[in-house]
């Protein structure tokens, strides 16, 4: 698991990379500025700040402890690429396995958290058991019916059956792709509301930056006559508990109760 970690992260450096993780950081930069509440999560991939519009008072990055230290190895080495205002990592926690009690969080953030983890479905029931009613998770993946998606579903089944010339894996061989449709119906199972959803980065498989702008127009012809087919989707999903309503704040005045007018009788 350490070694597809390795990759991933070493993938994100790359012109490819720069460009998902350009396109991801405008989505969670738009998606989580108008959320509030008090405590704020983001569970994985430090190579994002995916909370930085937010505008909770407690703002944290999880990480799971393979990670953490390929984090500290890099920082040795002196190639971290830490940016200014970028998040530390505040916590080290299995993301199967939350240390928060239930209903604690506002909103937690999964970005390719799910098909890193061993066990996607417990990570979902962990994000349902910790957040508030009406919490919110945001969650990117990468979309196994893009263009990347079948490249690199082509490549694994050529090395599975040991076809020679196989075509190279153009993403890490790390995690298992969660399709968007099936991701939909595991939030249906846990009591989520997808509130909203997108996809983005339709230009093809390229690994150099030359040839990524070259079919930069890939992006707004996709957006309009391809949309499912991006190489990564973007979910937001509200946890609903039923039989349970939202008070709202009560600042409406209140009335007072004018006297009725007396009738005078006119005196002659």
């Amino acid at each position: 698991m350490t070694e597809n970690l390795t990759g991933l992260t070493e993938w994100f450096q790359t012109p490819p990379g720069q460009y998902l993780l350009g396109w991801e950081q405008t989505q969670f930069d738009l998606a989580v500025a108008d959320l509030f509440g008090y405590n704020a999560m983001q569970l994985g991939l430090p190579e994002l700040h995916t909370l930085k519009t937010n505008r909770m008072p407690h703002r944290w990055l999880a990480l799971p402890e393979e990670l953490q230290s390929l984090v500290a190895q890099h920082a040795r080495a002196g190639d971290s690429n830490e940016q200014p205002g970028r998040m530390r990592v505040a916590l080290i926690t299995d993301a199967a396995a939350l240390p928060f009690p239930a209903a604690s969080l506002d909103l937690v953030v999964l970005p390719h958290t799910l098909e890193l983890s061993a066990d996607p479905h417990q990570v979902l029931r962990e994000v349902e058991r910790v957040l508030v009613p009406e919490g919110r998770v945001v969650i990117s993946g990468f979309n196994p019916g893009s263009l990347w998606g079948l490249r690199q579903g082509r490549a694994r089944l050529s090395g599975r059956l040991g076809v020679l010339g196989r075509p190279d894996l153009f993403l890490p061989d790390a995690g298992e792709f969660i399709g968007p449709w099936r991701l939909r119906d595991w939030l249906r199972l846990l009591s989520f509301e997808v509130e909203s959803d997108r996809f983005g980065c339709y230009r093809p498989a390229m690994k150099t930056d030359k040839w990524l702008q070259r079919t930069a127009w890939m992006d707004r012809a996709g957006a309009r006559w391809w949309p499912i087919f991006g190489a990564v989707y973007f979910v937001v999903a509200v946890k609903r508990v039923r039989g349970m309503r939202l008070l709202g704040p009560a600042w409406k005045p209140r009335r007072v109760a004018t006297p009725a007018p007396v009738p005078v009788a006119n005196r002659r």
